[in-house]
């Protein structure tokens, strides 16, 4: 067993701090072959301090259930030999659908160690946890019982019905659906086996897939990534250099473990370099309690780091801080999508820490950039390369051939590559369109990388609206709409257009009891959108913004929610005739979007005429549907 694990809160001010912790070799940082091994280092220094504290549901200031690190990997220990006991092999998956709890920590860590770990949005549509889990290959699923969510079990029995083949079923707070045959109580079951060492074969390699999370968003054909050992403990140095952890950290945990901000970024990174996770809520930072109460639990728990994606950050502005002694907070931290300049601005000043932006992706992980805690503060930037992964903006051919490095400052595809970056997609299709041809990964992101090294991120490639031939970055029309006081989130998106083939709208939310209008917004964001072709054509004020599983503004759900508006309008003359015309708009695997047009009565060759005249005009596709 290693000694010590290393300590990786060092100065940082700029790429040459980067630069020279390079020089010692990753593996001298990180001297494991597995991420049990670190764990069980971990645990050898810091027996008994808390690894993980769970609040109360329903009560976040109420006292909560520690587990220290000691406590943590015997229940580790005996998870992983439940596992084994029902019959999983090296490469076979554990499929996990329960909330932010201490059993999903248990659940993580023990399959990672003797199979692979994949973690599903329970909040997803049933068909869609199947989908993922037949992709993954699941043999053994994690459920939330009736008693706890009927809801959820509900779905968890919608899967489990169609995966015959499923060697174990465990349920958190299981009862009455438990058959004792395939289906067992979770806590019951672990609590009978073996909490002194793990007795089966190991996930000892390097380069053993240990995980598989699922990039697809919320909806669409499955996209499996796979994480192997290597690339988990190299973030433990990559993401614990850039965020300075330290022993002294204590995390409030709020972000979901199906997703590598919560299993990854404040969870395993942190965990591995000694910290104490609060477990906030089985609901994390959705759960409005927690977020009202915020900054009391800092107080309470000493909290160090201030982290969230940035439509977290919105919501905490609208919290005040109050009499709530915050001064434990060392730094600020978000990113899983861009973040408004004003926000990041506004949260500075309220918690009196530099709130920092980072860039990564469930492909490389976790964070490959940062912003320099030591160094200025660049707001809009998501910082420098963080060690050990190569960064650059490219020019990438139609055949994924780069043509050539962009110039400073000069926009390109963000492309990278390390050893945090996954050897593939499980599904290999996805992998030719996923990295050159020598082997970068693309992210599918523009961006310019200036001559100090630090990197713009200027628009998701996808995200970019093309208004005849002009590419209109999204972010000029939101940072203009949240300087307006009114504005908690905004939101652009290119609306379908017979002329331009896209033109600028924008969607926004409200703060709470604030009151504004469509055209006052627009007004104000003419004013400040530096570019005439970028001013909206048109805004909607919206109750809620729609999100993903973890918190990112969902841009498709808006994209469709546009053309609806712009195809019912357009169809709108032809009810006329008496036919009941429907439209929506839904993710395609192949074509991306595509139109549904389902039609009641009418001619259908006249109407169908009149469809395909209507609508022919425009890039998005569709389909006609005859109801009759």
């Amino acid at each position: 067993m290693v000694e010590a694990i290393s300590k990786f809160n060092l100065p940082f001010v700029s790429l040459a701090d980067v630069e020279e912790f390079e020089k010692t070799p990753i593996e001298k940082w990180v001297p494991f072959q597995n991420v049990y091994e670190a764990f069980c280092t971990a645990v050898d220094q810091y027996a008994e301090k808390p690894a993980l504290i769970a609040l109360p549901p329903g009560d976040p200031m109420g006292d909560g259930k520690v587990i220290t690190y000691r406590e943590l990997l015997a229940k580790v220990n005996q998870t992983a030999n439940l596992f084994i006991s029902a019959g999983l092999k090296k490469g076979e998956t554990v499929t996990y659908l329960i909330p932010l709890c201490p059993q999903a920590y248990f659940t993580m860590l023990g399959a990672e160690t003797v199979g692979t770990v994949n973690a599903v949005n329970p909040l997803l549509e049933p068909k869609h946890i199947l989908g993922i889990a037949e992709a993954a290959n699941a043999t053994i699923i994690i459920a939330t019982g009736r008693a706890l969510s009927p809801e959820l079990w509900e779905k968890a029995a919608y899967v489990i019905e169609r995966m015959p083949n499923l060697k174990a079923v465990y349920v958190l707070g299981g009862g009455a659906e438990c058959d004792g045959r395939k289906i067992f109580p979770y806590d019951e079951m672990i609590a009978k086996q073996d909490a002194s060492t793990i007795n089966g074969p190991r996930n000892d390699s390097p380069d053993d897939i240990v995980g598989y999370y699922h990039t697809g968003g919320t909806t669409g054909v499955p996209k499996l990534a796979p994480h192997t050992n290597r690339m988990q403990l190299s973030q433990v140095a990559i993401s614990g250099f850039g965020l300075g952890y330290s022993d002294a950290d204590c995390l409030l945990a709020g972000l979901p473990m199906f997703h590598i901000s919560g299993s990854i970024v404040v969870g395993l990174v942190p965990m591995l370099n000694g910290a104490t996770l609060v477990l906030a809520s089985p609901q994390g930072f959705r759960d409005p309690q927690v977020i009202g109460n915020y900054w009391r639990l800092v107080e309470k728990y000493g909290i160090t780091v201030l982290g969230g994606v940035p439509t977290m950050m919105s919501a905490l502005l609208n919290i005040p801080v109050g009499d709530a002694d915050i001064s434990t907070l060392r730094a600020g931290l978000t990113g899983g999508s861009a973040a408004p300049i004003e926000v990041l601005k506004a949260i500075s000043d309220l918690s009196k820490v530099p709130m920092l932006e980072g860039y990564g992706m469930t492909e490389v992980t976790s964070f490959t950039t940062m912003q320099p805690q030591n160094g200025e503060a660049r707001f809009g930037s998501v910082g420098l390369r963080l060690p050990f992964v190569d960064i650059e903006a490219a020019h990438i051919d139609e055949s994924g051939t780069i043509e050539r490095f962009a110039e400073p400052d000069e926009i390109g595809e963000i492309i990278m590559k390390g050893g945090c970056v996954m050897p593939g997609y499980v599904q290999s299709a996805y992998n030719q369109s996923a990295f050159t041809k020598d082997g970068w990964f693309r992210s599918g992101d523009l961006g310019r990388i200036d001559a100090e090294g630090y990197i713009w991120l200027t628009g998701r490639a996808k995200d970019i609206i093309i208004r005849s031939g002009h590419n209109i970055d999204p972010s000029i029309i939101e940072e203009a709409l949240h300087e307006h006081p009114a504005v908690e989130l905004a939101a652009a998106i290119g609306r379908p257009d017979t002329y331009a083939g896209e033109i600028p709208v924008a969607y926004v939310q409200l703060n709470p009891g604030a009151t504004s209008t469509p055209e006052e917004l627009k007004d104000f964001a003419r004013e400040r959108i530096p570019e005439r072709a970028a001013n909206p054509a048109d805004l909607t004020i919206i109750d809620a913004m729609p999100l993903t599983g973890v918190g990112k503004i969902f841009k498709p759900a808006l994209r469709h929610d546009a053309a609806v508006k712009v195809f019912s309008a357009e169809l709108e003359p032809l009810r006329a005739s008496g036919a009941v015309i429907a439209v929506s708009v839904d993710n395609h695997p192949v074509h991306g979007s595509v139109a549904t047009i389902s039609v009641t009565g009418g001619d259908k060759t006249t109407l169908g005429e009149q469809i395909a005249a209507k609508l022919g005009p425009y890039t998005l596709r569709h389909e006609v549907v005859w109801l009759d």
